[in-house]
């Protein structure tokens, strides 16, 4: 605990979350803006708040949120990914619920690099007989 909050840091391709939680009213706060302002997609505001809904602590606790990098559903793993860590230093009894919905798990799979005379990662520049 570290100024009143417990700290998580989320990864997912190349986003990267660090999430404060605290008990309270049940805030959400995102880069400085409300759930709904920074994700329009529904399936990511449902996403991110699953891990609370795990361990039952889902409107008294506050989240602040601060994510850069990736796109919107490698922000939406990373918060995940954070929350669930966060959560588990509140309280070591979340982690049967947090385990069982895999959000302790790092999904590891990145971008593969660009290689030398490949038109990409793997796909090739076209043939030509003549």
């Amino acid at each position: 605990m570290q100024n009143g909050y417990y700290w998580g840091t989320g990864r997912r391709k190349s986003a990267v979350a660090r999430v404060r939680i605290r008990p309270g009213q049940g805030n959400f706060i995102i880069n400085k803006k409300g759930i709904k302002d920074f994700f329009r997609v529904e399936r990511d505001q449902q996403y991110i708040v699953e891990p609370l809904n795990a361990a039952g602590v889902g409107k008294n606790i506050d989240v602040f949120v601060n994510v850069v990098g990736g796109g919107t559903s490698g922000q939406a793993g990373a918060i995940v990914l954070g929350l669930a860590r966060a959560l588990l230093k509140m309280n070591p009894e979340y982690i049967g619920p947090l385990r069982e919905g895999h959000y302790l798990t790092r999904d590891s799979r990145e971008v593969e690099r660009k290689k030398y005379g490949r038109a990409g990662a793997r796909r090739r520049f076209q043939f030509s007989k003549r």
